[in-house]
């Protein structure tokens, strides 16, 4: 292997020092192919474009599984193409089938440093600091610097949206290409977007608690009493609450109780305990 090329093969003797040791350093990004394998050749441009274009900020090591066949069965590949990124010596993201570029663009620019990182990551410091005029002055500086970074808009957006700037951060949103949109950080954006517009009209966390004491069927008050919740970081009470409508009006606010679930989802991942249990809730209360 030479170390002035940004793209090269693998066997089974180097993968080690190639691809776990080498992605210490710098992303590495794995390309288990064949020469038979339609979809692998078609493949091929578009990732050396990619990989030329970033210059050595990620590399790519490509495995034909033809000729090394233990190697593909010992990483458990079943389908081609199949890639996965390395990075800090683990796997960090796997794409199974042929992609587009602006999906692997995306996935590439999430694990790879840039230089308006730096200038990001000192605005997001001023922000948990509590400086957000610091923040988004920092993040202006750095859109200008590199308007093709897509975590700036992103970080703004959430500043924004938590600071009560709700027709901004969803204008921030909207102008993102579809396949940032499409992005996890994305849309748990638009969730807690779409919770804050309804706690915007809505009286105070105790207004709320006491009349569905007074008032249990009040659904419009358990709707905003759950935006309220996820507003306040407490998802389990929001999860609660849209179970409750779910449960006893369909039709309110056009599923509003599922729709909410869902979207509580989002903010959370869709993984953990909280998630998976609610889920069960969710399945058993429309069957």
């Amino acid at each position: 292997m030479n170390d002035l090329l940004h793209i090269y093969d693998v066997t089974a003797e180097d993968f080690q020092s190639a691809v776990v040791e080498r992605s210490q350093q710098v992303p590495v990004l794995v390309d288990y192919w064949a020469e038979w394998c339609g979809p692998c050749r078609m493949q091929m441009p578009v990732l050396k474009k990619l990989i030329d274009e970033h210059d050595g900020q990620v590399l790519l090591a490509k495995v034909n599984t033809e000729e090394q066949r233990t190697l593909a069965r010992e990483h458990g590949i079943r389908s081609l193409p199949t890639m996965r990124l390395y990075k800090d010596g683990g796997i960090v993201e796997e794409i199974l089938g042929a992609q587009t570029e602006s999906t692997l663009r995306i996935l590439l620019d999430k694990h790879v440093a840039r230089a308006s990182d730096t200038v990001r990551e000192a605005a997001l410091e001023s922000w948990r600091q509590g400086n957000p005029t610091e923040a988004l002055r920092r993040l202006n500086a750095a859109r200008e610097a590199d308007p093709d970074n897509p975590r700036i808009p992103l970080n703004t957006a959430d500043i924004k949206l938590h600071l009560g700037d709700l027709d901004e951060a969803q204008g921030l949103l909207d102008a993102l290409p579809r396949d940032i949109r499409e992005e996890p950080d994305a849309v748990r954006l638009y969730a807690l977007l779409g919770f804050a517009r309804i706690a915007a009209t809505a009286p105070a966390t105790t207004e709320l608690e006491r009349r569905i004491a007074q008032q249990p069927d009040n659904l419009e008050a358990r709707h905003q009493l759950a935006a309220r919740h996820v507003l306040e970081d407490r998802p389990e009470s929001a999860l609660q609450e849209l179970l409750y409508l779910l449960q006893h009006d369909r039709g309110f606010g056009e599923d509003a109780g599922h729709k909410g679930l869902l979207a509580v989802f989002d903010i959370l991942g869709n993984e953990g305990e909280l998630v998976a249990g609610y889920r069960r809730k969710l399945f058993n209360s429309l069957h």
